[in-house]
Order: C-alpha cells, then structure tokens, then sequence
C-alpha cells in the first residue's frame, strides 16, 4: 500500500488491553479492519462518537509525529533506519499505566520517572528528522492557529510539531476533546473497564512504524524490539 505520511509510535504489543482499547477506538490499525464498539455504560455520548477523532490514528503514543518523506527517502529506508535504531536501545520501564484526564480529552499516561522516557523520543525527533520533508506554508499556518507559544513555535520550524522535546508529555489517545464534565463521566464510566487490564510496571520495549493511507487513517507497517 503506498502511504502519503509515516509515523514512528509505540504500540501496546497484542493482548488484552490491546483489544480492548482498539475496540473502543473502532480502528485495529495492525489488520486495517474496523472493529466494534464495546458496550460500556455510563457514557455520556455514543463511542463512537467520543472517538471519532482518535479513530483513524489507531491505538498508539506518537513518538515521532506523521511526516511526508524527504526527496531521495524510501520507507524501506525508513523501516530499516527504524530497526536498526530499536536494535540498539534497552527497553524503558515505567511504574505502570493510568487513565487520566489531559485537559479536554482521555489518554493512557506513564506512572513514575519519565525522564528516560522523554530522552528517548527526543532521540527519535533527532534520530528521524532527515527523513522528514519540510513543512508547506498553508501546514505551517495550520499548526499555528492553535495558538502556540514562542518555544512551540521554534520547534515547529526545527521539528516539524509544536510538542516534542521539553513540550513532548507521553500518552495514548482514548477520545476526542470533550467538555470537561463528559470527559470526566467518560473516565468514571470507562474506569473500570480498562484499570484491571494496565499493566504494571510498563515496559516500553519496541517501536512501530505506521502509515496514513489516501483515507487519512494510519496502518501498522512494522514492529521492532528494543534488543540493545
């Protein structure tokens, strides 16, 4: 399949938690199929519609955000530049995973010391960037009209994302941005439904490279382990 942008994220390895997350999202990106929304009750709107805009990303935490490729770039360069890289890291142990709140919207963050874990995607953002094609203009002014601050916007111009390096807070995307007190009904619903299934501790120990297809919804390419 030819793929307009690529991405590097961490994606929970197959199981339960998997499963279920990807169900509630409606999009297994390792298959490209569309799955079926659990029935969770409490919920303050249809699931679908909590997660429509996740959906088409697919369960995972952006370790470097979607890019086009740099002329003279292949993605077998890119998956081959993305193994070798894993084959040299140890993996990154967290105390474990929560659901929490991140403003307006649900996500999965790391419990414990994240300072090893921000190292490695900052080492990623440098690692990849030559694979990356220039920002357009009109995507440069897309990126602005959230209002970003002056440190944000430096990284837009050096990186290509505001929210990378010091901005960079690791999470895996559950639903859209909801107003405050449907995203806490969210979390009081979907609580019991994902704490049993975090793991802890939580043990980063590969990366994916995924892929946006003409429809803007991304695949799983590869998976490689962390052997260093």
């Amino acid at each position: 399949m030819d793929y307009r942008r690529y991405a590097i994220y961490y994606t929970p390895a197959p199981g339960p938690l998997s499963q279920v997350c990807s169900a509630w999202l409606g999009w297994d990106m390792t298959t490209g199929n569309e799955l079926a929304h659990p029935d969770v009750a409490g919920l303050p709107l249809p699931v679908a519609q909590i997660t429509e805009t996740p959906r088409k990303y697919g369960l995972h935490a952006t370790m470097k955000p979607p890019f086009r490729l740099a002329q003279g770039a292949t993605p077998a360069m890119l998956d081959d530049a993305l193994a070798s890289f894993c084959a040299q890291r140890p993996a990154v142990t967290m105390d474990g995973l929560e659901l929490a709140r991140l403003g307006r919207f649900l996500a999965l963050r790391p419990l414990g010391n994240e300072g090893p874990l921000n190292a490695l995607a900052a080492d990623i953002v440098r690692g990849f960037n030559a694979f990356r094609a220039p920002l357009t203009e009109a995507e440069m002014a897309r990126r602005r009209e959230a209002g970003l601050t002056p440190e944000q916007d430096a990284l837009l111009r050096a990186w290509g994302y505001p929210y990378v390096m010091d901005q960079f807070r690791f999470h895996i995307t559950l639903t859209g941005k909801l107003p405050v007190a449907q995203a806490r009904q969210t979390a009081q619903a979907l609580g019991p439904v994902l704490t049993p299934l975090l793991p802890a501790p939580f043990v980063i120990d590969a990366l994916s490279l995924a892929g946006e297809d003409a429809k803007g919804r991304f695949h799983l390419i590869s998976r490689h382990a962390f052997t260093g």
